[in-house]
């Protein structure tokens, strides 16, 4: 099966395409598997492992929303490897490479969105940034501190996946474009949904060009990549597209991401996390066994952020409220 795999890569992808017979490797040689490619392999420890499953209870953007029907960091996740497949599928690259490195996109994520980033990047004199942290989840964390050992163009994808970002592979490209096409869309949807904007709010040029619903958007961007880089060694949008993109992206920034209810809430997850990374701080024995045996190599701050940064959003409130606030006596 996976001979049949590497001659139809020969065959069909393109020329700028990342194969699987040319992958650089994984930080530790592995007796390959007979069925699957290397990259095929990764994506199903992906699918696999404890931090893919935790994605379903993070924040996307709504802070533990009672709706069944609101975006969760997994349902984003899945969105993003199906755009990111479209566009490969489109370019002729390798769809098993993309799919890993969306699945593996976001799995440093903390609880409570990109408002517990910005929190714990505060916080840790060391900084943190999520993409750095899901590589960390990947090569380090994962199975009890021995990762997942994928191969590096995967990690490189996962990185590397923020829009400033440089991946390595047109794969990892196609990821990261396809990861803004995601969430500006969806939560777009979100922010309907939930009454903050209403459809006639968003900026009218860009919907002419783009499209009325998420679908459509959604279907107008992928096509203008394949204009744009079909037979080229890049993935990019044409610039008009591109430019309309932009601009309902910062219509969120400034209409719904902004919003004082979405600082209301951000200001109670920054008290929150803010007393958790203390008491931790200063009582690191209350950190889980394997946490702890972390610090001596990796430093208290780094393992206080692997340890948030992996809480969903009900962990972390249930954490917070096991340590401060006082339980009911039963009289």
């Amino acid at each position: 099966m996976k001979d049949k795999t590497l001659k139809i890569e020969e065959m069909f992808l393109s020329p700028f395409a990342t194969k699987s017979k040319d992958t650089v490797g994984r930080l530790y040689p592995e007796e390959p598997c007979a069925m699957r490619t290397d990259f095929q392999r990764d994506r199903d420890r992906l699918l696999h492992c404890k931090a893919f499953r935790r994605l379903k209870n993070k924040t996307q953007v709504f802070f533990s929303p009672e709706g069944d029907h609101y975006r969760t960091r997994l349902t984003h996740t899945l969105l993003v490897a199906q755009v990111a497949r479209a566009i490969a599928r489109a370019l002729s690259l390798n769809e098993d490479l993309t799919e890993a490195i969306a699945l593996g996109h976001d799995l440093g994520h903390t609880p409570f969105g990109h408002a517990g980033e910005r929190i714990l990047d505060k916080l840790n004199p060391n900084g943190f940034k999520h993409n750095v942290q899901s590589g960390r989840v990947v090569d380090v964390l994962e199975n009890n501190g021995r990762g997942l050992n994928l191969t590096r163009e995967v990690v490189d994808g996962i990185i590397n996946h923020k829009i400033s970002s440089d991946p390595k592979t047109l794969e990892g490209r196609a990821v990261s474009l396809a990861d803004r096409i995601a969430y500006i869309n969806h939560d777009i949807d979100d922010a309907i949904a939930g009454g903050f904007i209403k459809p006639s709010d968003l900026p009218q040029d860009a919907v002419k060009l783009l499209g009325e619903t998420s679908s459509k958007r959604i279907n107008s961007m992928v096509f203008s990549i394949y204009r744009e880089s079909d037979g080229k060694n890049t993935v990019a949008m044409e610039k008009d597209v591109a430019e309309a993109t932009a601009v309902l992206r910062k219509f969120m920034f400034d209409n719904v991401y902004g919003d004082e209810a979405f600082m209301r809430e951000e200001r109670k997850a920054d008290r929150m996390i803010s007393a958790l990374y203390e008491y931790y701080k200063t009582t690191p024995s209350a950190l889980p066994e394997f946490n702890r045996s972390m610090i001596e190599r990796d430093g208290l701050d780094t393992v206080i952020c692997d340890y948030i940064s992996s809480m969903s959003d009900t962990f972390a409130v249930n954490e917070f409220t096991k340590l401060f606030i006082p339980d009911k006596w039963k009289l």
